[in-house]
């Protein structure tokens, strides 16, 4: 399928240096409340990606849950595909993608578990079927039939009855602490504006370039 005259242009805004913020964390928050101003479906989704061992890279969608200066903070199973390529290779790269604002940012950064007792204070925020299902999922891994894990869920259910359900000690969260943070809006004939945050020296100053489109 020859897909070469689809395209559109972009011609919602632009960005400038005088425009940004000295540090990306503070940048992403003002990128971040104008895609929940503008109803995006997910404005939380970024796609991660890892290498594995083999140099493999592999792709999926999370959902960020919380940010700070230290970081962006995602939940997973400890056994998923992620978490074990993570394992071997802690260097990872994010993806927020809203098209709806002709706008991407990308962070490469260092993924790193965070503690129990922090991951135990989101999982007890979820909604108790979603706490319950982190216990039954076996994630990435091969599955006979959606009947099966269904019926998982159910038993699963029962036995937990009207109690708490506890964190388990195969799920929790990371934190990707960046290295490098890119904004980047389209614009007018291909030549978007971007602009790439280098964090120096592995402290807390940064540095910002354009970059050619």
């Amino acid at each position: 399928m020859d897909l070469s005259r689809f395209r559109r242009d972009y011609l919602k805004g632009g960005l400038s240096r005088s425009s940004l913020a000295p540090e990306p964390v503070r940048q992403f928050t003002t990128w971040f409340e104008q895609a929940r101003a503008a109803e995006i479906a997910e404005p939380t989704a970024m796609v991660l990606a890892t290498v594995d061992a083999n140099g493999q890279p592999s792709q999926r969608a999370v959902l960020l849950k919380y940010y700070d200066d230290s970081g962006l903070v995602f939940f997973t199973n400890y056994e998923s595909r992620k978490a074990r390529e993570m394992a071997v290779n802690p260097r990872v790269s994010l993806l927020f993608l809203w098209l709806e604002l002709e706008r991407q940012v990308r962070i490469s950064g260092i993924a790193s578990r965070i503690s129990a007792v922090e991951s135990a204070r989101y999982f007890m925020t979820r909604p108790k079927d979603s706490q319950v299902a982190a216990w039954v999922s076996s994630q990435s891994h091969a599955l006979s039939s959606r009947r099966m894990l269904l019926q998982k869920f159910q038993e699963m259910k029962r036995k937990i009855g009207e109690g708490k359900v506890p964190l388990p000690s195969f799920w929790g969260g990371y934190r990707v602490r960046p290295e490098e943070v890119e904004f980047w809006q389209g614009r007018k004939n291909r030549l978007h504006d971007r602009f790439l945050y280098t964090r120096r020296d592995g402290g807390g100053d940064w540095k910002i370039e354009r970059l050619a489109p």
